[in-house]
């Protein structure tokens, strides 16, 4: 089965299996706290105590894996930029927020000077702006 081509219009991502997994966790700690009010117990106490748990531990797992993805995008496009600009602009990048690095990502190697210095110029600020002018949308389908 092949993938389908990644573009503007269909490049966000909703992790469906986790949020619904993360709501059940919430709610699940909401009832258990609720009957831990109405009928405190050591039981009851136990079972609160481990879903605020996990959902502490859901959280704070995808936290870090958008923190390292983002690290990793900011590392790629930093080198990209350096292998298309030279690295004597590297104090130009190196200011840019990001969001526009990630939002950069998408273009080819064949536009993405193009879109640098169009940010560059303040023509382009907004993450989604940029984005929309991307022509040759090179996709990422490996994305946290």
């Amino acid at each position: 089965m092949s993938t389908p081509t990644q573009n503007y219009a269909n490049h966000p991502r909703f992790p469906a299996l986790y949020t619904l997994s993360g709501l059940a966790l919430v709610v699940a700690a909401c009832m258990r706290g609720y009957l831990l009010v109405r009928e405190p117990s050591l039981g009851n106490a136990s079972v609160f105590l481990l879903a605020v748990a996990l959902v502490g531990l859901g959280w704070s797992m995808r936290v870090g894996d958008i923190t390292l993805q983002d690290r990793l995008i900011r590392a790629e496009m930093r080198l990209r930029l350096e292998r298309l600009l030279g690295a004597q602009r590297r104090a130009e990048y190196e200011r840019l927020e990001l969001k526009q690095l990630i939002a950069l990502r998408f273009a080819s190697d064949a536009e993405l000077p193009e879109l640098f210095e169009a940010v560059q110029r303040g023509e382009l600020h907004d993450p989604d702006a940029i984005k929309r002018r991307v022509r040759d949308w090179q996709a990422d389908h490996l994305r946290v």
